[in-house]
């Protein structure tokens, strides 16, 4: 292993040096189904809808791509974990005290903004289900303290089983949305051909849609939730790859699926849809006029269950992550998996204390507005975290601190390297974007 200023020492896994590989089963499916549902939410979907409504399949490459540069992340996440026995926080720590305080500081502003739009987002399918109950802000309110208590009183086990749960919904409104549509499947097979639209700025559109679907602090947290369902271990490791190709064949089904509604329902109409969550909402007026009200509200209980998986996903897994940092940082001990397993993190002060912090000083945001500064902020380090994450994990796992034997190969090191470049390539033009005038003014 490596201490905090970044030197190395010898490392290794926690548990057994040489554990019997476990059988890959389908039946021990769970964090892969726990990390797509977190991943893809409704901003995800809004994007790919929208790519499709202005491009038809066009960007279909762009998309499944995307999933196979999430596959190598997640991987990668995942394989430090069961290699080094050590938790991904602790492995940032070895790389020097610059880790920890990007960590810091990004989970605290990140977690601030974000809380309130997870709960804006899980509220405006309620609010259109049912309009005449409650205000879009107290909606909000309503599903991050739903959020607050459901990830309080229960472990990963039952976190798990209800993810599952609406992960099937998901699958279901999206999979039955895009047979209502009825794509066109020669002009889908032509979309899995690498070309770019015919328009200004298409490559750094394209690149979005790559590195936008199901990307975000969530990938780190893989790791941790592959520690939660008591995979500690080399013996995991097939199961864990197993478990992560499912997660991003899930994410892959989602993504094809509202690129087809975008391109047949709102493509060949003309129909500009609204950037953002709105965007979602507008898509049901759509399908209410096309196929029904019922239709409309099937689709509104799956922009629910995508939101809402988004919101708990995040109260539960960035919570395991920030109590695993003050757990190093109380202790100045390696973080074992062994730990997260145990389920003594989920009932810990520090994560209780996030998900307190991602919840209920975001209400007031809800009521007062977002700060103007503090968005930028926001968006600024949301753009930087994908390639520290990438780059990191290069670091990470070409070095000593890796077992030689689970060290990355070449198609390893070529994936995350794609990755580390597309996000620095965003991250640049997110903080390029950003209105720095008004923010200095």
């Amino acid at each position: 292993m490596a201490d905090t200023t970044g030197n190395p020492q010898a490392t290794g896994a926690a548990t057994d040096p040489d554990p019997a590989p476990r059988r890959s089963s389908w039946r021990h499916i769970g964090p892969g189904i726990v990390v797509a549902a977190t991943g893809v939410g409704a901003g995800d979907l809004v994007a790919t809808l929208i790519a499709g409504s202005r491009f038809g399949y066009t960007l279909l490459w762009a998309a499944v791509l995307g999933c196979l540069v999430k596959i190598s992340l997640a991987e990668a996440a995942g394989r430090w974990h069961l290699a080094t026995g050590r938790t991904l926080f602790d492995g940032w720590a070895s790389l020097g005290r610059w880790t920890t305080y990007f960590f810091v500081v990004y989970v605290v502003v990140w977690g601030f903004v974000y809380g309130a739009a997870a709960m804006s987002s899980s509220a405006l399918p309620l609010q259109a289900l049912f309009p005449d109950v409650l205000d879009l802000k107290w909606w909000g309110v309503a599903c991050g303290l739903a959020g607050l208590v459901f990830v309080w009183f229960n472990k990963y086990a039952v976190f798990e089983k209800v993810m599952t749960v609406l992960v099937g919904v998901m699958f279901v409104v999206t999979v039955s949305l895009a047979v209502r549509v009825t794509p066109n499947l020669p002009d889908l097979l032509a979309g899995l051909l690498p070309v770019l639209p015919d328009e200004n700025d298409s490559v750094l559109n394209t690149l979005g849609l790559i590195g936008g679907v199901g990307g975000t602090i969530t990938l780190a947290a893989y790791g941790y939730w592959v520690n939660a369902k008591g995979w500690t271990d080399t013996g995991w490791m097939k199961v864990m790859r197993l478990d992560n190709r499912v997660a991003y064949a899930t994410t892959g089904v989602f993504v094809v699926a509202m690129l087809v509604v975008g391109a047949e329902l709102l493509h060949a109409a003309g129909v500009a849809l609204a950037g953002g969550d709105q965007g979602l909402v507008q898509l049901g007026d759509i399908l209410a006029d096309e196929y029904g009200t019922a239709t409309a509200k099937f689709f509104l209980i799956g922009f629910f269950a995508t939101s809402f998986t988004s919101l708990i996903g995040v109260w539960h897994g960035v919570s395991l992550m920030f109590a695993d940092f003050v757990a190093r940082y109380r202790g100045r001990a390696a973080a074992r998996g062994a730990e997260i397993a145990s389920g003594a993190r989920e009932r810990s002060w520090p994560f209780r204390a996030y998900l307190l912090w991602l919840t209920f000083p975001p209400i007031v945001l809800l009521f007062q507005g977002q700060p103007f500064r503090l968005v930028i902020v926001y968006g600024v380090l949301g753009a930087a975290f994908m390639p520290f994450l990438a780059l990191t994990l290069v670091w990470l796992l070409n070095s000593a601190r890796t077992p030689a034997e689970w060290r990355n190969g070449r198609l390893s090191n070529a994936m995350l390297a794609v990755a580390g470049l597309l996000f620095l390539v965003l991250c640049v033009k997110q903080v390029w974007d950003q209105p720095w005038s008004d923010f200095l003014g």
